[in-house]
């Protein structure tokens, strides 16, 4: 589900991406909100906060908002600029770095997270959004633009557009092509919002420790998809030795 690219991305890469990013984002969004009581995930309504800050005239709490808006931003740029350096060298973890960036500063999160609550939440905010602007990034360039994990507004928006399409798009491939957005739409929103219950859930006792579930998710993924890949090479090799034997 990370290898694949271009032509070569299914709509079923695309359903496991998905739902595993956005399982993760779901519990981070949560998570953030209840250990400092900001969005952590997306910078939308950090925006709204940075205007109505400066027109109050409050410059300090306007630039942590900026700040914010800035570490989504500066995570999102530093894991395209990864993505690009690594391909110039090997194709093999080009998707791989910036997932294991991310998991390691969940985990670290989730480690020293309560002393950060305490000391400086302002950080512990920015270290989850800049870990979310390296994922939305990253799922971005994979999916070529298809799939979006960190926040749900603009789904919402195009879940309606593609559910009142479906009442005038009546060819078999454009309603094939119309269920598969919608199937994979859904299945970002259902386990965003599954990430989301269970983050609330294992909060109240787990506290930020919930965040080593969130990089245990990323680190299964990715060890998923090497152990699937290195079987298919297994069996086409095999199958590539038995066809020349034969």
């Amino acid at each position: 589900m990370f290898r694949h690219k271009g032509k070569t991305r299914t709509l079923k890469h695309n359903l496991r991406i998905a739902s595993l990013l956005s399982f993760v984002a779901g519990i981070v969004n949560v998570a953030g909100f209840l250990a400092v009581q900001r969005l952590t995930t997306n910078v939308t309504g950090h925006f709204a906060f940075f205007v109505d800050e400066i027109f109050k005239l409050n410059f300090l709490q306007g630039f942590i908002f900026f700040l914010y808006i800035f570490f989504f931003f500066l995570g999102s740029f530093v894991s395209n600029l990864l993505v690009e350096i690594i391909s110039k060298t090997s194709d093999r973890f080009i998707y791989i770095i910036p997932t294991i960036i991310e998991s390691i500063i969940l985990f670290l999160l989730a480690v020293f997270g309560q002393f950060l609550i305490s000391k400086n939440p302002d950080l512990l905010a920015c270290s989850l959004l800049f870990a979310m602007g390296l994922q939305n990034s990253l799922v971005t360039t994979i999916s070529n633009a298809t799939v979006r994990t960190t926040h749900l507004t603009g789904l919402f928006t195009d879940l309606g557009i593609e559910l009142s399409q479906l009442f005038f798009y009546k060819q078999k491939d454009q309603k094939d092509k119309l269920h598969s957005s919608i199937k994979l739409r859904l299945t970002i929103i259902a386990f965003f919002f599954i990430g989301g219950l269970l983050g609330g859930i294992f909060y109240s006792t787990l506290k930020l420790y919930v965040l080593a579930i969130a990089a245990a998710v990323l680190i299964i993924g990715i060890i998923y998809d090497d152990l699937k890949l290195k079987l298919i090479m297994q069996n086409r090799n095999q199958n590539e030795g038995n066809n020349n034997g034969g």
